[in-house]
Parts: structure tokens; C-alpha cells; sequence
């Protein structure tokens, strides 16, 4: 116990830890002045437990035996007192006086308390005045033993005293107290301002705590709060509540800080000391540019984010953003934050390079990594061009399909299209254009059309249109009508048509070697020839074709022509009178069969005009001229003029009755003639004999002529090529 109450008094602040709150003293009557004589009753309490044994009691600083709750006194002085689970109590001075005037104070008195003062006489007869003072200045009056109140005491240290007048029946007189000082306690310390932390971080949340005690007697007091910083008062101003909760504090808030304390009354009103804050600024560390989208992949027209933020760092950072290999800023934002975003809309192909940002909060810029950004430009519209070997393209020629967009990032699918047929493909792995090769054929005339998609969404190209000119085939020469036999005076239709061959066509006709006329074919197909027939019609026919991309010529075609059987007849006749002419004709041809062989010809025509003869040249016109479109072309024509000589009639082979010759004539060509015709070689420039058909008659034709039914056999017709010797045959 010994040791317990030493340590208690050894640590006299300990009341101010409010680790132990004090004891109090309550006086019973409650006066602290009372007359010699008079017992006073002195009970030690504390905010916990009624102060039943073990209390220490202090007389003038000096412990007294005394160890009960309640002791009485009599003698004048200061006591106090202290239980095991309080410090010691506030020192009363009670005081014994054996004066007749006597002026108490209630006890206990807190400040901002109400005060009872009351003179008191020791033999009071007839009421007299009474006069109360304040450090000599007069409070007031009173006629009756009733106490007066002063309202709200102070701590200071004022003197009252009272007066009364006293009479007898031989004189009078005042009597005067003694000086009263009024024992009036602290009804609450002086704050004290806490800060937790002490050292906060920037950015960190600070507690502040004003804190004091209110003494047991008076716990139901209302207090107030008031937090400062400087000057300025913090949060909302007064509260109820004693604490202050600072969410964030940065380094320009380090600052003095105090704070005040008062009742709800305004009676009592005191402050803290002063209290330093040093905010500390943590330094930024681990700078980190990130990109969005993520990946730093993006598409041209898309907005690029660049978020940069650091893991660590207090306080205001400025963010700034750069790209490499440029100067200038790209931007920058000062923020209390970990982190900051720049967002740059609609983004360029230039665009594209390496990023980085800095962060600095006053101890120096740190930098974050590289970050690529790569764009994907879409694809622009393709031009697809069509390169051919020559101007005009033939079916045959190899052409090239170029298609290529001017933008877009690679790879590059490249499709190509004839109308809505896919033709092929081809990529190209760094961009640009590609080709495609197509051997054109006929089919390949039409629209031509390319795609790019280099997966960012396909463009497609105008299309081009191709027209292939196919060169023209061998055409086929008909003559209509066919089947019968034509006579002289007839309208012959020479048909020649190639099956293909791009227009505008130009064919020409031609008997023999001379050219009959030339008809233009402008939208293609064929094309006829109306031939009126003249005494000579029989010979070798045939057409040629040329679109300017190479003449093709017919097979040749024959044709046979009888004279009607009345000419026959008169023929003859005249044969038969004229016999001079008969044995001339007769020698000439015996003349002519002995010095020339005779060469058949390996190849026939029937009467229907089918082509059985290829002619190894035919008549070209100039490919260096144009095609003539003169819409005044002849449909009708005469065959060439012919210098014609005395016919003669005779059979050569007497022994043959049967074989007669239909006509036989000797021509020599005109200079029109030879003109029209260049290709046309004459080995001789005399007259030639032509034997322009041999027929073998049949007994049935008594009229004199071959109906159709007498040449149904290719055997009964014999043709013969000219004899070079036949004009001196004819001379003989």
C-alpha cells in the first residue's frame, strides 16, 4: 500500500494523462468559512466508486492517519484527498474564524458557476444592512441572513468582503469580514490538439483530437469544439464533437494547428497550444503509359487513350505525353492523382510511332517506358487497268489484270472478277498492287472488276469494260439456190458467212481470179452477193473475210452451167453447115491431145454448189486500207468483160458420140480485167482456151439438153484445165 501511494505521488502529472481522473472533495455544511467552534464534514470521492477505505487524506501537504471516506474537521487549512483509482483531489481551504462577521462562499464552485455569498453574524438580533464588496467596489445589499448570487465566476483572483452596522443603546458601529478569496476550480483544462498521424503522408487521411476532461461533479456539462489551421477554421466551425477527420492532407497544408474548447453557454472558453504538421510528399515512382485499345493496335479514324499513371507519389503530379522523335508536347494535365489520360481523336496515318509520358511532383520528372502505336490504314478504292500487247485485244493475246489501292496496310488480298465470276486472287504481303495473267478466248469480252480487302472491310473497283476481237474464220461460201440447174438470165445469190469473227466484217467475192465486188458486215454474221448470170457464168467461185485481224478465204466452189437446148441445137446446126470449121475445130483439137497432157482435176462440184476445191490463193484486199462502208456497193454484177473469139465446135474423141462440149471459148483478159485482178497469172499472153465443161449425153435426152436428173453422176462430167498450147491448136 506504502509502495501504491508513493508512486501516486511521484507522478504528479498523471491526472493530465487522464490516465487517473482526480478525486473531489465535498464539504458538509457546504461553505468553505465557518465559525471557530463549528465541525465541517469532508467526504473524498472519485467518478467511480464511493471512496469507502483505503483514502488517503492531506492535511497542509501532510498525509494524516485518517483513512476513511469521510473525515470531520475543525481546524483551518488546506486538505485534500486521493482514493487508490484517482490522483489527488483539487486543495479546499476551509477555514475557522472566530470573528463576529464571517462572509462564506458556496463550495464547490466551478468556473462559469453561479456563487452563493452570504455575511453571516455570530449573534444576529434586529436585522441590520449588509453590504457585500468586490476587490473594494460595492456588489450589493441585503437586510435579511439570505445568500446573494454571483453568476458566472472566473478563475480570477478577486477579494470580497461584507459589512454590517452594529448600534447598542450607548453608541454604534460597523462591523467588517475578512477577505474572502472564492475557491473557484477549473471546470475543464485547456485542450490539447492531437494529430494520428503525427507525420502524416500527402494524401493520406489525418485525424485531429481537441481534447480535455470534465471533473465528475460536472460530466453533464455540454462542450464544443473548434479546429484551426493558422487563421482559418477548418470543417464546418463548432461541433459537439471533439475530433476532426481530414480525408486528405497534402505538403501545402503543412501548418500550425490548434483548436478550441467552450461550453454551450459561451461561460468558459479556452484554446489549445499551437501544434506543427509536417505533411511528407512521397516521390513518384513506376511511371506507366498504357494504351487504349488495348494492344496499341488501332484503326485509321479511331481515338487513341494514353493513360499514364505511377505507382507511387503524392501530392500534385504533372502528366505530360510525348511521341518519339518530336519536340513538341503532345499534352499535359496537373492533377492530385496516380493517374491522367490524354485522349486524341480521329487518329492519322502519322500518328503511328512510340509513345511515352512523364509524371513529376516537384522532385523531378520520371519517365515511363516506349509503347508502340501502330495504325491500320483501310483500304481505298482499287483502279484496275488492263494491259494488252497490243491496242486491241485478240483472242490468243495473254493480257495483264493490274489492281491496286493507293492506300491500305498490307497484307493485301487482291480478287478479280469477270462480271460476277471470280477469275482469281492474288496478295501482296507489303502492299501495293498485283496482277492477274488471262489467255483471252472469245468468252472474255464483257466487264472486269477488282477487289482489295485487307481485312479492314473490301473496296471494289470501277469496272472496265474488255472487248476481245476475235479474228475471223474460214468462211463458207453457199450459192442459192441450190439443186437446180441455173440458166442464163438467172439472179444467183453467192452467200459467205464465218461462224466467228468479231464485226465489222468486210467480205469480198470473186469468180475465178477476178473480184466480183466487196459488201461490209457491220454488227457481224454473213453477208450475200446477188449475181446476175450472163452467157458465162461456169468457173470457180469464192469469198474471203477479214476484220482486219487477217483475210480467211472460202474453199472454192464450182459451178456448172448448161446452155438451154434450143442454143444447143442451133449450135450444132451451124456446126454441122460450118464443116470447114469442124475439121479446123477437129485438128486443133487432135493437135492439142497430141502435144499437152490432159490433167483431171482431183476434186468435183454437184450442181447444189457444195465446195469441193480449195483454191491454193484467193484475192486479198489491202489490210493498209480501211474497211469501206460506201452503202452504194453493188449487189448485182456482170462477170468481167471478155474478149470473146470465133467459138468451134468439134469432138475431139470421134469414137466417143457421147462426150460433147458444152462451150468451149478462147479469151484473152482486158486491161480491166488485169486491173481488178493482180493476183491472177497468165502464163501466156495469147488467147486461152477454156473448156469450160464436158458432159457425155444420154440417150434419153432427145431434146438436146441435160435435165437435173442427167448429171446425178460425178462420172459423167470431166473437167479439164487449160492447155497452154491451145492457141496454136486454135491456129491450126
Amino acid at each position: 500500500m506504502l509502495l501504491w501511494l508513493l508512486l501516486l505521488i511521484l507522478a504528479p502529472g498523471r491526472e493530465q494523462s487522464g490516465l487517473a481522473p482526480k478525486a473531489f472533495l465535498l464539504l458538509t455544511p457546504p461553505w468553505s468559512t465557518h465559525f471557530k467552534g463549528q465541525k465541517v464534514t469532508l467526504k473524498c470521492r472519485d467518478s467511480r466508486y464511493p471512496a469507502w477505505g483505503d483514502v488517503s487524506w492531506y492535511y497542509n501537504k501532510n498525509l494524516m492517519r485518517e483513512e476513511s471516506g469521510e473525515i470531520q474537521i475543525k481546524k483551518s487549512g488546506y486538505y485534500k484527498c486521493k482514493t487508490q483509482v484517482s490522483s489527488f483531489s483539487d486543495p479546499v481551504h476551509v477555514e475557522f474564524l472566530s470573528d463576529w462577521l464571517i462572509l462564506q462562499a458556496s463550495h464547490p464552485v466551478f468556473e462559469g458557476d453561479k456563487v452563493l455569498l452570504r455575511c453571516l453574524g455570530k449573534e444576529e438580533g434586529i436585522p441590520s444592512e449588509k453590504i457585500y464588496y468586490k476587490d473594494g467596489k460595492k456588489l450589493g445589499s441585503t437586510y435579511s441572513t439570505e445568500a446573494i448570487i454571483l453568476n458566472s465566476v472566473s478563475l480570477e483572483n478577486s477579494k470580497y468582503h461584507c459589512t454590517v452596522s452594529r448600534k447598542d443603546f450607548w453608541s454604534s458601529w460597523k462591523e467588517t469580514s475578512k477577505p474572502l478569496r472564492i475557491q473557484v476550480q477549473e471546470l475543464f483544462p485547456p485542450p490539447v490538439l492531437t494529430a494520428s498521424p503525427s507525420q502524416p503522408i500527402e494524401g493520406s487521411p489525418v485525424a485531429l483530437k481537441c481534447e480535455t476532461w470534465l471533473p465528475p461533479q460536472k460530466s453533464d456539462t455540454q462542450l464544443q469544439f473548434c479546429f484551426f489551421r493558422e487563421d482559418q477554421a477548418l470543417g464546418s466551425g463548432w461541433s459537439s464533437s471533439s475530433e476532426l477527420q481530414i480525408s486528405a492532407i497534402w505538403s501545402e497544408d503543412s501548418s500550425s494547428y490548434w483548436c478550441q474548447a467552450k461550453t454551450v453557454t459561451h461561460s468558459v472558453i479556452k484554446r489549445s497550444l499551437k501544434s506543427q504538421i509536417l505533411v511528407q510528399r512521397v516521390p513518384v515512382s513506376d511511371v506507366n503509359l498504357e494504351i487504349q485499345p488495348s494492344g496499341g493496335q488501332l484503326i485509321e479514324g479511331e481515338n487513341l487513350v494514353l493513360i499514364c499513371s505511377v505507382a507511387k507519389g503524392t501530392g500534385t503530379i504533372t502528366f505530360s505525353w510525348h511521341r518519339e522523335g518530336t519536340i513538341r508536347i503532345l499534352g499535359r494535365k496537373t492533377q492530385r492523382s496516380l493517374s491522367a489520360e490524354l485522349r486524341i481523336p480521329t487518329v492519322k496515318e502519322s500518328d503511328a510511332g512510340r509513345y511515352y509520358c512523364a509524371a513529376d511532383n516537384i522532385h523531378g520528372p520520371i519517365l515511363s517506358k516506349l509503347t508502340m502505336v501502330t495504325l491500320r490504314i483501310p483500304m481505298s478504292r482499287p483502279v484496275l487497268t488492263i494491259r494488252a500487247p497490243k491496242a486491241q485485244a485478240v483472242v490468243g493475246d495473254v493480257v495483264e489484270l493490274r489492281c491496286e489501292a493507293w492506300r491500305g496496310s498490307p497484307p493485301i488480298l487482291y480478287q478479280f472478277y469477270h462480271e460476277d465470276a471470280t477469275l482469281g486472287r492474288s496478295s501482296a504481303p507489303s502492299g501495293g498492287g498485283a496482277s492477274f495473267n488471262l489467255s483471252l478466248t472469245a468468252e472474255h469480252s464483257g466487264n472486269y472488276s477488282c477487289e482489295a480487302d485487307n481485312g479492314l472491310g473490301a473496296q471494289h473497283s470501277d469496272r472496265v469494260t474488255l472487248n476481245v476481237t476475235v479474228p475471223v474464220s474460214r468462211p463458207v461460201l453457199t450459192l442459192n439456190p441450190a439443186g437446180t440447174q441455173p440458166v442464163v438470165g438467172d439472179v444467183l445469190e453467192l452467200r459467205c458467212e464465218a461462224q466467228r469473227g468479231s464485226p465489222p466484217i468486210l467480205y469480198w467475192f470473186y469468180h475465178d481470179n477476178a473480184t466480183l465486188g466487196k459488201i461490209l458486215a457491220p454488227f457481224g454474221g454473213g453477208t450475200s452477193f446477188n449475181l446476175s448470170l450472163t452467157a458465162q457464168p461456169s468457173g470457180n467461185y469464192s469469198c474471203a473475210a477479214d476484220n482486219g485481224l487477217g483475210i480467211q478465204c472460202s474453199e472454192v466452189v464450182m459451178l456448172n452451167f448448161t446452155v438451154p437446148s434450143r442454143s444447143k441445137i442451133i449450135l450444132i446446126t451451124v456446126g454441122v453447115i460450118s464443116g470447114l470449121l469442124s475439121i479446123l475445130g477437129l485438128t486443133a483439137t487432135a493437135a492439142l491431145v497430141c502435144k499437152f497432157k490432159t490433167q483431171r482435176k482431183s476434186r468435183g462440184l454437184s450442181t447444189t454448189g457444195t465446195p469441193g476445191y480449195s483454191p491454193n490463193e484467193c484475192q486479198e484486199p489491202s489490210l493498209s486500207k480501211p474497211f469501206s462502208t460506201d452503202t452504194q456497193e453493188p449487189t448485182h454484177s456482170e462477170l468481167p468483160a471478155l474478149m470473146e473469139l470465133q467459138p468451134v465446135y468439134s469432138n475431139v474423141n470421134p469414137g466417143d458420140s457421147d462426150l460433147v462440149y458444152s462451150q468451149v471459148r478462147s479469151t484473152q483478159p482486158t486491161k480491166e480485167h488485169l486491173a481488178n485482178s493482180p493476183r491472177m497469172h497468165w502464163e501466156h499472153e495469147g488467147s486461152t482456151v477454156i473448156y469450160s465443161e464436158v458432159k457425155k449425153t444420154h440417150p434419153d435426152d432427145s431434146a438436146g439438153q441435160a435435165s437435173s436428173g442427167g448429171w446425178a453422176h460425178e462420172d459423167a462430167t470431166e473437167s479439164y484445165e487449160n492447155v497452154p498450147c491451145a492457141s496454136m491448136a486454135l491456129d491450126h
